[in-house]
């Protein structure tokens, strides 16, 4: 068994996660925003912001534009995408790998449109990767079988070929039953001690 391929998962894994509830928290104290209104108000809209089905602007009226505000779009729009950092050891690692074994590197990801082309130009992600599987380009979403099958297909990768890496346990559970080769990302040090189980360090 040989590594040929890395499918990554960006959010949790290269870069702080793009609107999660930590960043909803800090966007609520900043603006003066209810905080459980704004939530319930996401979890309702923001799976068909990550497919692709809404813009960003369409997902924001629904979520926080649905009255008057004392703040506009642009200013909560710069606010939101601030909140994207990179984990630049990680990514240098990656890079670093890569190019040490020939790997293809592979992005299967949750992310809206206008977040994930934000953080592919800002952190320079498309010298890392070969081709971005995101849900808002596929319209499907982790854990639907479908988006790791489409990666597979994309680059034409025996599952048996690839190894997954993604913060979350399920997606690496789900990537597992379709024989794909899963690790956990918790920290960069335990990936490494993983990875070179599978010989890539």
């Amino acid at each position: 068994m040989t590594i040929t391929t890395l499918f990554l998962d960006i959010g949790g894994v290269l870069l702080t996660n793009g609107w999660d509830s930590h960043a909803r928290r800090r966007a609520a104290e900043k603006f003066g925003l209810e905080g459980s209104e704004m939530d319930e108000r996401h979890h309702l809209t923001f799976d068909t912001y990550e497919e692709g089905k809404l813009t960003l602007d369409e997902y924001l009226a629904r979520v926080i534009f649905y009255e008057p505000r004392e703040f506009t779009p642009q200013d909560f729009r710069e606010f939101m995408l601030t909140q994207s950092q990179p984990f630049e050891e990680t990514i240098a690692f990656l890079r670093e790998i890569k190019q040490r074994h020939g790997l293809k590197v592979v992005a299967v990801s949750n992310e809206g449109r206008e977040l994930t082309e934000y953080r592919i130009r800002t952190f320079g992600l498309g010298s890392l990767f070969d081709a971005f599987i995101s849900s808002c380009f596929v319209h499907f979403r982790k854990p639907d079988h479908d988006i790791y099958r489409m990666a597979l297909d994309v680059v034409q990768a025996a599952p048996d070929d690839v190894l997954y890496i993604d913060d979350r346990a399920m997606f690496v559970e789900v990537a597992r039953s379709l024989g794909i080769h899963g690790v956990q990302y918790t920290e960069l040090e335990a990936v490494r001690q993983a990875l070179a189980t599978y010989g890539l360090v």
